[in-house]
């Protein structure tokens, strides 16, 4: 029983610890745009980084309610909600697959707009 319990706790641990490397790293690379990805890179951000920031999100949005009395209380909404919500979901959903920075290219958006232009 004890073994169990010891080896719970590890395993939250070892998962506290990727996380809060999960949002180090990001901030590291930072400075390299690469908006043309290789294939391994897209394959790597769907396998990996998509699913570890969808579990970011949803553990930043749970830690979100469960700190919102005391944050109201101290007037810093919305400086958690950024931190524990929007950031992880902004990594997550909207970036490029593959890509480093945040944000929307619209690259979809200029190619068929360059079709329908040559039509």
């Amino acid at each position: 029983m004890q073994h169990r319990r010891l080896r719970n706790v590890l395993g939250a641990a070892a998962l506290g610890a990727l996380m809060v490397t999960s949002l180090a790293v990001p901030r590291a690379f930072a400075q390299a745009v690469d908006e043309t990805p290789d294939p391994f890179a897209m394959v790597g951000d769907l396998v990996v980084a998509r699913p570890i920031g969808l579990v970011m999100t949803a553990v930043g949005a749970a830690a979100f309610v469960v700190s919102l009395p005391f944050t109201a209380m101290a007037g810093h909404v919305s400086e958690s909600a950024e931190t524990l919500v929007l950031g992880p979901a902004e990594t997550t959903f909207v970036r490029c697959l593959g890509c480093r920075n945040t944000g929307y290219s619209y690259k979809d958006k200029e190619l068929r707009d360059a079709r329908k232009n040559r039509e």
